[in-house]
């Protein structure tokens, strides 16, 4: 076995033991809640991932203990007392991937109200709720609660603001481990502060069109989809970096283009949540791409197309946020922008904290060893991530 495989499978033995944990960090649920008066009908929307996390939940009685989690974590008050749920919650007819929970609660006549989130945060500190109310007939309002804002209070607060989408795109990049593993891959091997630019550059551009499509409604692809193929892109990506460095073997793109048509093959049996004509247009591309890469003494003058593409992708994994959150129209231009601007804020921030320690490293004796053991480590965690996702 040669020294780079050998790095390549401890890599992969670490990130695999690791990533069950990371995969799930990013976490998100929603609330409506149509208060009239004293009176509220709450909705609240988690996904089936998040709630398997609860280790009673698929016991017998796991039903009734998360409804039961449910009122007693995401809560009405009227000043300091919590509004008195009125009847069990009910379950109602949702998509395989979510549960849908509504109940009603009576509030005291006195005390202004406010809105409490408490679910997820014990196992997931970085969780995010969206919350929204329809008050009396006034205008729909929405405020994301976090661990750092538990609580909206309803008579002395608005909504999630401009600024507010800002910083929310700033945590949604920096906690989003899959696009962070994506742009390091990107950045691994370039060799200039110019084609640094382009690449990030491309990405910027391909993640900005599909996440203002998707939010607006123009394009609506499957979400299980787009994040096994967030995890695909990443393996892709640090896979070619271990090509290129490790003297570009010509069996590597025809094997990545036939495990590909296999999946693809697989797929129309119903076999996965990537649909087997995407596969097989990915190893078309992968099988074209890399031989492109044999007739160009520059790899890096391809990579920003790349970079393009693959943001594409990642763009519906950035509208995912949104898109669960169902915002009215007036106020979605304002979260589409704000939150874009977080992400590309959130980015810049990265590349600038990375950039220089990919510099001084490419500089020093071993500096390589150090970036095909990280492209292992990102093309092990890619491939973890797209099986889970696709098959798990």
């Amino acid at each position: 076995m040669s020294a780079a495989l050998r790095r390549f499978a401890a890599s992969a033995v670490l990130v695999l033991l690791a990533t069950s944990a990371l995969a799930h960090d990013r976490t998100t649920s929603y609330s409506n809640w149509d208060i009239d008066g004293r009176r509220a009908r709450v909705t609240a929307r988690l996904s089936l991932l998040d709630a398997s996390r609860f280790p009673w939940f698929f016991t017998d009685d796991g039903d009734m203990q998360l409804k039961s989690y449910l009122t007693e974590r995401l809560r009405l008050f009227a000043g300091d007392t919590p509004c008195a749920v009125a009847g069990a919650p009910v379950r109602l007819d949702a998509p395989p991937e979510r549960l849908v929970f509504e109940w009603r609660v009576d509030c005291p006549s006195e005390g202004d109200l406010s809105v409490r989130s408490d679910l997820l945060l014990d196992d997931a500190p970085s969780h995010l709720h969206f919350a929204r109310v329809n008050r009396d007939g006034a205008p729909l309002l929405e405020r994301v609660l976090s661990e750092s804002e538990r609580t909206w209070r309803l008579e002395s607060t608005q909504g999630t603001n401009l600024p507010g989408y800002v910083l929310l795109g700033i945590d949604h990049i920096l906690t989003g481990y899959d696009h962070l593993a994506f742009l390091l891959a990107l950045l691994l091997i370039e060799a200039s502060l110019w084609e640094v630019a382009k690449v990030v550059t491309g990405f910027t551009v391909g993640h900005s069109i599909t996440l203002a499509l998707a939010i607006l409604g123009a394009i609506r692809p499957e979400a299980a989809a787009v994040e096994a193929l967030i995890g695909l892109s990443i393996a892709l990506v640090a896979g070619e970096n271990l090509w290129l460095l490790g003297g570009r073997q010509r069996s590597v793109p025809w094997t990545i283009a036939a495990v590909l048509l296999a999946l693809a093959v697989a797929a129309t049996a119903g076999w996965g949540g990537v649909p087997a004509l995407t596969l097989a247009g990915l190893a078309l591309f992968a099988l074209c791409y890399f031989q492109l890469l044999e007739r160009v003494q520059n790899p890096a003058r391809l990579r920003w197309g790349v970079a393009f593409l693959f943001g594409l992708i990642h763009g519906f994994g950035f509208a995912a946020i949104l898109l669960e959150a169902h915002l009215p129209p007036a106020r979605l231009v304002q979260a589409l922008f704000g939150f874009n601007a977080g992400v590309e804020l959130g980015q810049v921030a990265v590349v600038l904290l990375v950039w220089p320690l990919l510099v001084w490293n490419s500089r020093r004796a071993r500096g390589r060893l150090l970036v095909e053991a990280t492209s292992a480590a990102v093309l092990a965690l890619g491939t973890f991530w797209f099986v889970t996702r696709a098959y798990g």
